[in-house]
């Protein structure tokens, strides 16, 4: 399996890379991977990378785009911050991944038992982990029930869940909101921005 080239990027559009990406989970679930010579990867793509698609994703060890979606080197963009939450500096490098380096797809990846938003969901405080709470919890005041405070914290997994769902959603509206560069491609066809969670007790990714 070679490395994606200029000419086999150029041949991808936003629905053929979603395309592969479901494809690539499947391959992963069902422990059908590609064979790749990463090795020689690494060499195809020294003197430049065509990757297809952008996934913004949690720093959590169990959620490696590479591997979860059957990827090889070079072939998408991996930006990861615990939480998978957008701020300036990742609208930025989306922008350069989509407008510059030519990926057709942007995805906020969330998962399930997010370690984040359970932080989040109990308004956890400590160090500069304060400040990145504090950018998760608009979701956990976007999710209305249940209205019990006692079932609004990180030992209610359903809450969690839901609340890492609705923080891709808010992530997703922000991108759109705060990055006209990327608005306007997808208002253009250029590229599609989307949405899925991770279930880490399967290995599948259930696209919103």
């Amino acid at each position: 399996m070679k490395a994606h080239t200029k000419e086999t990027q150029s041949k991808m559009n936003p629905n053929s890379s979603l395309l592969e990406l479901k494809n690539g989970n499947q391959r992963f679930v069902e422990k059908k991977q590609l064979d790749r010579d990463l090795v020689q990867q690494v060499k195809e793509t020294s003197k430049g990378q065509f990757p297809f698609a952008t996934i913004l994703s949690c720093i959590d060890s169990r959620v490696s785009s590479e591997l979860i979606f059957d990827q090889g080197i070079g072939d998408i963009f991996s930006v990861r911050i615990a939480g998978n939450f957008v701020n300036e500096d990742i609208l930025g490098s989306m922008e350069f991944a989509c407008k510059l380096a030519g990926t057709k797809l942007v995805v906020v990846l969330g998962h399930t038992a997010c370690g984040a938003v359970k932080g989040a969901c109990d308004h956890a405080r400590l160090g500069n982990l304060t400040a990145l709470i504090n950018k998760i919890e608009p979701a956990v005041e976007a999710i209305r029930e249940p209205l019990d405070d006692s079932l609004r914290n990180s030992t209610n997994i359903d809450f969690v869940n839901t609340v890492a769902e609705k923080n891709v959603e808010m992530s997703i509206s922000k991108i759109r909101t705060d990055s006209p560069v990327l608005e306007e491609m997808e208002k253009q066809g250029e590229i599609k921005i989307v949405g899925g969670m991770y279930d880490i007790s399967t290995g599948l990714v259930n696209f919103l």
